[in-house]
């Protein structure tokens, strides 16, 4: 039995520390393996797995998987980390793949399969969240445990929880990457997020968009007066939403008046101006 070494992926060996493996690495098939049940991916990207099967294909699997016995079918083995190359060795028709064996507890591999995921980018926000809810809901994390673990601010790890709080449409929405992160976090705690959400994704807006239409419709609600001509304000939030930038009309009697747009920033004035020399 040996310390584990480098090469398991940056960030791994680290975590696993002092946990004790077996001094080689093994083969196992493909049948003896089972999924980790505290995988916290729940979808895998088609386009990238079958990307990964070529490589497989071409080149054998490189790094072997980490895994632990199973606590519940003897002659069976707990994939740890590494779930996406065992599935991608089946897609590429192998019958074993190279395994490293080592001994730890479910907190544990909770853990590592929460690291591998992020620090490699493969969680989307929502799988994310839902992975540090467990190590918070299942073994008495708290915020500034998770923080520190990850590796990760503390409101990093608040923001990301937070996300969990929207409707199920708009978790829906990040789960099928009709939305982004950025998206979603300007939609919680809103009684109207999924409706915000449909126009978001509607009219193609960018997030810095969805902030000002957020922005106008707050406003539009606070100086609401029952003398606003509704056309008016109709068409206001119809050209804000458009150009993602607050407008403002005022029309008189005869209908002759003035129609304002307002900027923050030189790159606004400038879209300003170049959607007027695109149309005239």
């Amino acid at each position: 039995m040996n310390k584990i070494k480098k090469g398991l992926g940056r960030g791994l060996s680290s975590l696993i520390g002092e946990t004790r493996v077996e001094n080689k690495i093994n083969n196992l098939g493909l049948s003896e393996i089972l999924p980790s049940k505290y995988q916290p991916r729940k979808n895998f990207d088609e386009e990238n797995l079958n990307d990964l099967v070529n490589s497989i294909k071409e080149r054998g699997v490189i790094q072997p998987i980490i895994v632990r016995k199973s606590n519940t079918e003897s002659s069976k083995f707990e994939i740890i980390a590494g779930e996406r190359r065992w599935l991608a060795a089946q897609k590429a028709g192998l019958h074993e793949i190279p395994v490293v064996v080592t001994d730890v507890d479910d907190l544990k591999s909770l853990e590592f399969a929460i690291v591998e995921n992020v620090q490699r980018h493969d969680l989307n926000p929502l799988e994310e969240a839902q992975g540090y809810k467990r190590l918070i809901d299942e073994f008495s994390y708290d915020q500034e445990k998770v923080s520190k673990f990850i590796g990760k601010s503390r409101s990093y790890i608040s923001n990301s929880l937070r996300l969990l709080n929207l409707p199920k449409e708009v978790l829906g929405y990040i789960e099928q990457k009709k939305i982004t992160t950025g998206h979603a976090k300007i939609l919680v705690g809103l009684d109207n997020a999924v409706f915000l959400a449909n126009k978001f994704i509607e009219k193609k807006l960018s997030v810095r968009q969805a902030e000002n239409l957020l922005k106008v419709i707050k406003k539009s609600g606070q100086n609401k007066t029952p003398n606003i001509d509704p056309n008016i304000q109709e068409l206001e939030n119809s050209i804000s939403e458009k150009i993602g930038l607050s407008v403002s009309i005022k029309n008189n009697k005869n209908n002759k008046g003035v129609i304002s747009f307002y900027y923050k920033e030189l790159d606004q004035l400038n879209k300003i101006i170049d959607i007027i020399k695109s149309r005239y």
